[in-house]
């Protein structure tokens, strides 16, 4: 058998080289390839971002039920401009800069080659989708300029250091790429990153349109968690925050880009318009650090618990609804009637236990309604009559019915004269005090008058007959109910009390201040009910006193008068006149307050003392008296230095005080805040309330403006036959004294306490955004508690606020069995109106 012979594998050195060579090149190419490749997918992935964009921005969103328009109105052209001139308005989306027009691109398509198993990413794709995550975010960045506010740089940044920026992002993004692959969470936390950078542009565009989203889906989107949010040129985040509104809300929101220094110095660009697309921008943090606030100005404000809202259901079937069990039954008024708080007083020599005493926690039962109650007879009939079963209470027709207070004819209690001081009726009486001192000029020059111990309020509710507005007010004492008496008849009035505390108002505001046998003894503790008298007086304004004092000559009437006539000496008060009035057989007596301080620095004895300097006049919110006085203003832009306008001028012009370098509390300089916010309110009352809401305002008498600001709510319905009590926040902006100069009246409260009224004593509600201002102090379920305690059955509320707002406050309104509508704007912002039921729980509380 033949062996064949053993083959050697030995190369010769030419043919290694040449095999070498070969590999380089092939390995070069496969880089190449492998480079090219991934080039591709980097620009697919810009491509690719950009159709989800703009596939996503053409979605349809169902839409709510016919919507209400708020009309802007007939706004100045620089509250609905751009400060840098631009033309853009208020109400109308800017377009952005690059933006590309939609184009009907598949999601699907874009993303087919991502699967998902749970919560982890199973497909190879990772590399290429963080790039093109940050593809999107580069694309992005090309749209926009970047407004920053570092240190002493702001304003927009250029192209050259936005490029420069860009590029080192885009460095640091490519480092970033080789971490993020190496995590399935950071995979799944890139998903959630685009979803919501896909509802964002679909937000964006919805905005855009204008179009109204459906409850559900705002809600959906204010639970979106925000991650990576970036901002195009009208979202600019650094200008956002610094005017942004105290609620966290859906309302669509245009801001503008200040085009210097000085504009965001000023706020004069940094103007964000709410919702309502009226041109009245919400309030600026810039406006907050100018105006003071009653909490901040009160010495003695009362401590407030910070509070959730953890008290309110997800739905109505979890209210349980009890009726109070209290003394005062039907009349329970919380702050008033809080007899454990009153127990405890050490002393009731000042009156203190006819003061404030709220409970820790506003209540949550209902108060009962009086049996047989009826719907209150209209203006001005009610004037002379009320159903007695409304205001079942005898004692004072007993008592006073000899005085033509109150007297009970058949179902019905009248009130045919007017009180102890004018038997014969009010307007005699009026016309009286006019004829002695014809400067008054009734509803021309005394506008705003306040009724001290007013009975049941007859002096305020002839004064309409004269275009004035009368704030009257009384304790709640043996004079059973005289201020809901009052309230029923549709006559402005308030429980309270000249005891140990200021009245919840501001210095200098009232016109004209009137005492009628209101049994206050003046002349006591060194005059110190009668120098808050004077804090409350306008300088030249008058005080009428109508008491036995002033005609009758017995030893304690003579007494009281030389000391009384003392007391106004020293306080530098002129006695103008004393009138007699034959026919009534009584005598007023008509002081005027000094306009300057010329009389103060000349008495020879400083007695009273002028208040120490930083003894603030303005703050009134349980603050306690003081028996001293207040220079009288004298600067010529110092508020109550000047007399206002006549009426009804002064109703539409800005105070004098109100300066342009003020910034307003909307952004703007006052002067144009306060015309823009009073064209506003005449669009929205004029087009809105009184045409699509379907009230009937023929029933309206008793209105409150539950968060007033300027008072445009209630100078829009000025024409009409009602009266609005303007109530300012003691934690909002003290503007409380721009509305008694424009000749309307208000008061300071805190809505997480109970107001000092009757029930069922005001026909309208209004509430604009003050819930959600709310939520950050207090619960929201005892003020809607009180929100029915104080209105009348068939009465209305109508609150305008944000949507998640709403949804709960249309929680609880259905809960307590109103009849509730719901609707949104054009821009998304929600509106409320709501009408109460005569419902009420047939169990009642149990008692502590």
């Amino acid at each position: 058998m033949a062996t064949g012979k053993h083959r050697t594998t030995k190369r010769s050195p030419g043919g290694s080289y040449t095999s070498t060579i070969s590999t380089v090149v092939f390995m070069c190419i496969f880089i190449l390839g492998v480079w090219m490749l991934t080039s591709n997918s980097y620009a697919s992935s810009n491509k690719s971002t950009t159709r989800i964009s703009q596939t996503v921005s053409i979605r349809k969103i169902p839409i709510d039920p016919p919507a209400f328009e708020d009309n802007p109105g007939d706004l100045p052209e620089d509250a609905i401009q751009p400060d840098d001139g631009s033309g853009t308005r208020f109400d109308q989306p800017a377009t952005r800069s690059n933006e590309t027009k939609p184009q009907a691109e598949s999601i699907m398509g874009i993303t087919q080659n991502q699967k998902v198993e749970g919560e982890r990413t199973v497909d190879n794709t990772t590399e290429i989708e963080d790039r093109r995550r940050k593809g999107e975010h580069h694309e992005k960045e090309n749209q926009k300029q970047t407004y920053v506010t570092d240190g002493d740089k702001t304003g927009v940044v250029n192209n050259e250091e936005q490029d420069i920026s860009q590029e080192e992002e885009e460095k640091k993004n490519q480092n970033d790429t080789q971490k993020d692959t190496t995590s399935g969470n950071d995979k799944l936390g890139t998903m959630e990153d685009e979803e919501h950078d896909i509802t964002k542009d679909e937000h964006e565009h919805e905005q855009s349109q204008g179009d109204d989203t459906s409850t559900d889906q705002i809600q959906q989107n204010e639970e979106k968690p925000v991650k990576n949010e970036t901002h195009s040129r009208n979202e600019t985040k650094p200008l956002a925050e610094e005017v942004k509104t105290e609620t966290n809300t859906t309302t669509a929101i245009a801001t503008i880009v200040p085009t210097n220094d000085s504009q965001v110095a000023a706020g004069g660009g940094a103007i964000m318009v709410d919702g309502s697309s009226s041109g009245i921008p919400v309030e600026s943090n810039e406006s907050k650090k100018e105006w003071k606030t009653q909490a901040g100005e009160s010495d003695n404000e009362k401590e407030r618990q910070q509070q959730g809202r953890s008290d309110i259901p997800k739905m109505a079937d979890d209210y349980k609804w009890v009726l109070c069990n209290v003394t005062s039954g039907t009349d329970y008024v919380p702050c008033l009637d809080n007899e454990e708080a009153i127990n405890k007083l050490a002393s009731r020599k000042h009156y203190e236990h006819r003061e404030r005493h709220c409970p820790e926690v506003g209540p949550t039962c209902l108060v009962p309604i009086p049996e047989g109650y009826k719907s209150p007879i209209p203006w001005p009939h009610s004037r002379n009559k009320i159903w007695f079963h409304n205001v079942p209470h005898k004692s004072l027709a007993n008592i006073k019915g000899h005085q033509n207070w109150v007297k009970v004819t058949g179902e019905f209690l009248t009130f045919p004269g007017g009180g102890t001081q004018f038997i014969h009726g009010a307007l005699h009486y009026i016309d009286m005090l006019q004829q002695a001192v014809p400067e008054i000029e009734w509803g021309k020059h005394t506008r705003v008058v306040l009724d001290v111990g007013c009975g049941v309020a007859s002096f305020g509710g002839y004064l309409f007959d004269r275009n004035v507005l009368t704030m009257s007010f009384a304790p709640n004492d043996e004079h059973e109910s005289q201020i809901q008496f009052a309230l029923e008849r549709g006559i402005p009035a308030i429980s309270a009390v000249m005891g140990t505390r200021r009245l919840p108002f501001p210095s200098n505001v009232y016109d004209l201040i009137h005492c009628a046998r209101c049994r206050v003894p003046w002349h006591k503790e060194g005059g110190m009910l009668l120098l808050e008298i004077n804090r409350l007086l306008r300088p030249g304004g008058y005080f009428v006193w109508s008491a036995t004092p002033v005609y009758r000559k017995n030893t304690e009437d003579a007494t009281i008068w030389r000391e009384m006539s003392a007391l106004t000496e020293a306080m530098c008060w002129e006695l103008v006149t004393i009138t007699k009035d034959k026919i009534n057989e009584v005598a007023a007596a008509i002081y005027q307050k000094p306009e300057s301080n010329e009389c103060y620095n000349g008495r020879k004895k400083q007695e009273p003392p002028m208040c120490k300097p930083d003894d603030d006049p303005n703050a009134a919110w349980y603050v306690p008296l003081q028996a001293c006085m207040h220079n009288n203003p004298i600067g010529d832009i110092e508020r109550g230095s000047r007399w206002p306008e006549e009426w009804p001028t002064r109703v539409q012009t800005p105070p004098y005080w109100l300066t342009k370098s003020q910034i307003g509390i909307y952004g703007k300089p006052t002067p144009d805040d306060f015309k823009a916010d009073y064209d506003h309110w005449k669009q929205v009352v004029r087009k809105l309330y009184m045409r699509d809401l379907g009230l009937n305002w023929t029933n309206v008498r008793n209105v409150m403006d539950m968060r007033a600001v300027y008072g445009g709510f209630a100078a829009a319905l000025k024409d009409l036959k009602l009266w609005v009590l303007n109530v300012v926040s003691t934690s909002s902006p003290d503007t409380l004294p721009i509305i008694f100069e424009r000749g309307l009246f208000g008061i300071y409260h805190d809505w997480c306490e109970s107001f000092s009224t009757y029930p069922r004593t005001y026909d309208l509600l209004h509430a604009d955004h003050l819930f959600s201002m709310l939520a950050k102090k207090c619960k929201i379920t005892p003020v809607v508690v009180e929100i029915d305690r104080i209105v009348r059955p068939g009465g209305q509320l109508i609150v305008r606020d944000d949507s998640s707002t709403l949804m709960e406050i249309e929680e609880l309104l259905k809960s307590l069995h109103w009849d509730v509508h719901l609707t949104s704007s054009k821009n998304k912002e929600r509106i409320l109106s709501a009408q109460k039921s005569t419902w009420r729980p047939n169990i009642y509380a149990t008692r502590s």
